[in-house]
């Protein structure tokens, strides 16, 4: 059985996520939380929320031990344009990056080769 958990709109940048994603996928559940409180990156909060949610999707009968990361994967989300001011009444553009994240865990181990 699948499960699936979506955190959409979350103010990190997507690679800032994907670099966290790329340490846990194809991981147990239960191993990827052991490590997610070492991962030096403010997004690992994110991907550690967004876990624990697929797990609890899985249902009361899933055992965390037997789920799998079988995917993860993050998207641009909408980029929110922002202006700082300058000297001499100028101005400079900057940009508050959002993202998508998707998280699938599955306790069936040939959904991992798919």
């Amino acid at each position: 059985m699948q499960a699936v958990a979506r955190a959409q709109f979350a103010r990190y940048s997507p690679r800032k996520v994907g670099q966290v994603l790329k340490l846990i996928r194809g991981k147990t559940t239960s191993r990827a939380m052991e490590m997610l409180p070492w991962i030096p990156r403010v997004a690992r909060v994110l991907v550690e929320k967004t876990l624990k949610s697929a797990v609890s999707n899985a249902g009361k009968g899933a055992d965390p031990a037997r789920l799998r990361i079988v995917q993860a994967w993050v998207n641009n989300g909408p980029v929110l344009k922002r202006v700082r001011p300058m000297a001499m009444g100028g101005r400079a553009l900057y940009k508050r990056k959002t993202c998508h994240l998707t998280i699938v865990v599955s306790d069936d181990v040939r959904a991992l080769k798919s």
